[in-house]
């Protein structure tokens, strides 16, 4: 560790005074401060005619979410709230996730509510008063379902769930100093029903990782006193250990911009290890920080490099399949080095860790999804709008074969051709 370290400081100011440049042009950044050798090489400008890899333009987890999500707006649609109360219930209880790690359970909600909030999201966009029967007749509609399913714990979920939807419709994407104060308040009525309808729920005692989910959720919007947020995490990771989305959730709202700090965030990483290192090894403090320090240069600059390094392996040792890889993968070569140039000292930890992308990459990949790959550009922000999917898979794929093709370098001037097998990369003559 110490010789990579050295290697790493040495070129560390000369990489620093490269990406100043780039740092200030639009695109990828990824894309553009790796490429092959440009007009008069005798190497390809196309990594495609270097590089063979099966390639998934929809995951396997691309394709179980939507049809989560379409399941519940189906029901929802037809008026099956008795059939959804079941089917929430059931995936919830059986801890049923897609093949990246999205709840089933909380997928069928979203999908359910959909109509609503989309209808709310529209007439915002269009400046309709507040009176407005698409603001105020969905969400009342919902209330009504719940009043004829109280004994559904879900379904109360699912109307809490979209309370806090509308919530932040009505809070939008600006600074607090910018919202306006119709808005504002509208946003926290919607946050407070949320807060009544979830306090009537015990998620420990109902067995729900979704109920425990949403108090987070609520939590997040509602900033209200009480306890802090990191039990409710606590209560959730307990109840759902095998889903490192909670973990990633709790890191990122131990954050000073939410409800913590770096001190508090690396307590939790380390408590949170603690307790899941029967499930996921150090996996849990790589979790707790995954997002963490993507978005935030004094975590990344805090952050115990090693023993990040060793919950990465032991994540991959436990979960090795392609959707976790290739979001490993992604996040190492692309999500990390979009800060780079930006901090010193958060430089050398982001360096350190992005380089696990080539072992990765060289030991464990075998397809490639673009969408994660696009997804990690965004520091997987869930609330990117895609105008385009097909363009935002194709900048996907454009960053990940050019990052692959850059990790074999060396083998493609030399004119040889890398070619990913089930049993890892093969390298031949062209």
């Amino acid at each position: 560790m110490r010789t990579a370290t050295g290697r790493i400081r040495q070129v560390l100011p000369r990489l620093q005074g490269g990406l100043k440049g780039l740092l200030g042009r639009s695109g990828p950044p990824v894309a553009v401060a790796r490429s092959l050798p440009g007009p008069g090489s005798t190497v390809s400008l196309r990594p495609e005619d270097s590089l063979s890899i099966q390639i998934r333009d929809q995951s396997p987890d691309d394709i179980a979410c939507k049809a989560a999500q379409n399941h519940g707006q189906f029901l929802a649609r037809q008026d099956c709230w008795e059939e959804l109360a079941g089917a929430m219930a059931e995936a919830d209880h059986a801890r049923q996730t897609t093949p990246g790690g999205m709840p089933v359970a909380e997928l069928l909600a979203f999908g359910a509510r959909a109509d609503v909030v989309n209808a709310v999201e529209h007439a915002l966009s269009e400046g309709r008063a507040a009176n407005d029967p698409p603001l105020l007749e969905g969400i009342m509609a919902l209330e009504a379902i719940r009043q004829q399913f109280r004994k559904s714990p879900h379904i109360s979920t699912l109307v809490a769930l979209a309370h806090i939807d509308i919530g932040w419709a009505w809070r939008g994407t600006g600074w607090d100093t910018i919202v306006p104060k119709l808005n504002r308040r509208r946003c926290a009525a919607h946050f407070d029903r949320a807060a009544a309808i979830l306090t009537e729920l015990d998620c420990t005692s109902l067995n729900s990782p979704m109920v425990a989910a949403a108090k987070c959720a609520m939590k997040a919007g509602h900033r209200g006193g009480g306890e802090k947020i990191a039990d409710d995490y606590e209560r959730l990771i307990d109840l759902d250990p095998l889903n490192h989305r909670h973990m990633r959730a709790l890191g990122n709202h131990m954050l000073p911009r939410w409800f913590g700090d770096y001190g508090e965030l690396e307590l939790e990483a380390r408590r949170t290890t603690a307790r899941t290192e029967n499930v996921w090894g150090a996996g849990g403090y790589t979790w707790v920080y995954f997002d963490a320090i993507a978005i935030d240069d004094k975590a990344c600059a805090a952050v115990d490099v090693d023993f990040f390094l060793d919950g990465l392996r032991d994540i991959v040792q436990r979960c090795p399949g392609q959707e976790m890889i290739n979001m490993l993968a992604a996040y190492c070569a692309v999500a990390l080095r979009n800060g780079l140039g930006l901090n010193e000292e958060a430089d050398l930890p982001r360096l350190q860790i992005a380089s696990a992308a080539d072992w990765l990459i060289r030991e464990h990949l075998r397809e490639l999804h673009p969408m994660v790959w696009a997804h990690a550009a965004d520091g997987f922000d869930n609330n990117v709008r895609i105008t385009s999917t097909s363009r935002f898979a194709a900048r996907g794929r454009s960053d990940a074969l050019q990052f692959i093709a850059d990790l074999f370098r060396d083998d493609i001037l030399s004119g040889q051709h890398v070619t990913f097998t089930p049993e890892g990369p093969r390298i031949k003559p062209a």
